[in-house]
């Protein structure tokens, strides 16, 4: 067996090609263009490359965007007087605050600045809450787009038995609640959990996100399942590999995502899909 490949980046363009038309819907229709507030905080390499793609595709889109760099030093109260300032703007349907930030600021309180109706990243307690009890609204981008590749299956994961290796708020929790409300059945595996390859031996969908390059071996992806690599590493060569080897693993799943060119574009297409909703929630409120 070889397995079929999500390819992230054709599920991607497609949706940003829905989304381009729905933007030119609601501007023909006489409602201005979703915006976005893009804010970075120094400059780190890999941020000022994931805030350059978010910017262009904003652009592709037809989004009204805003770009605002501050700083390494920045100071944390500036930080949040100027996520005050875009709450209060009009124009402004998302605010994004590229992580991670500084030491010297603490990310969980510019998370909870952010109102919960802007929070397009998704992270904001409020939000994390609403999914949890199977009420979402704006969904964490990266689970919210591994959830639209797992569709492009085809395969019904009512019943499956889903490892997730990896424990963050941003990827391993809420992908935990989205496989739950699709009635998968959840194992979250961390640095602590025991006897991690026979759980993932045993599983039917395996989504890795633990920040480590070809951590999961091919010998352990039992054959048929469905493999999500969250991860992106630089190996020592400068090339890019996912937290599995993925040569070893395509052998015996029947899905897997590469890297790069799997959950990478699906984060940023999602993270336009969810400034759309929060332009179209606004909306609803303003009427």
């Amino acid at each position: 067996m070889t397995a079929n490949i999500l390819d992230g980046k054709a599920i991607a363009a497609e949706l940003r090609q829905t989304i381009k038309v729905k933007v030119a819907e609601r501007v023909a229709s006489g409602e201005r263009a979703p915006g976005l507030a893009v804010v970075l905080v120094g400059q780190d390499p890999a941020s000022e490359v994931y805030v350059r793609n978010k910017r262009r595709s904003c652009e592709e889109v037809g989004f009204y965007s805003e770009s605002h760099d501050l700083s390494a030093d920045a100071s944390q109260e500036s930080l949040l007087a100027l996520i005050d300032t875009l709450n209060a703007k009009d124009e402004i349907d998302g605010i994004l605050v590229q992580l991670p930030l500084p030491d010297h600021i603490d990310e969980e309180a510019v998370i909870e600045r952010i109102l919960p109706t802007k929070d397009v990243d998704g992270f904001h307690p409020y939000n994390v809450g609403r999914l949890t009890l199977k009420m979402p609204i704006l969904r964490p981008c990266t689970p919210k787009g591994v959830m639209t590749m797992l569709k492009k299956t085809g395969q019904k994961l009512e019943g499956m038995d889903a490892v997730i290796i990896g424990q963050s708020n941003i990827v391993g929790r809420p992908m935990a609640m989205e496989l739950l409300a699709e009635r998968c059945t959840i194992t979250i595996c961390h640095s602590r959990t025991k006897d991690l390859e026979q759980k993932v031996r045993n599983a039917d969908v395996v989504v890795a996100a633990v920040g480590r390059a070809n951590f999961v071996p091919g010998e352990w992806i039992k054959k048929g399942a469905i493999v999500i690599d969250v991860g992106i590493n630089r190996l020592d060569t400068g090339k890019l590999a996912g937290d599995v080897d993925f040569e070893g693993c395509k052998e015996n799943a029947s899905w897997i995502t590469p890297v790069p060119g799997g959950v990478g574009p699906m984060t940023i297409a999602t993270l336009l899909e969810n400034t759309l909703q929060a332009a179209e929630l606004h909306s609803e409120v303003a009427e």
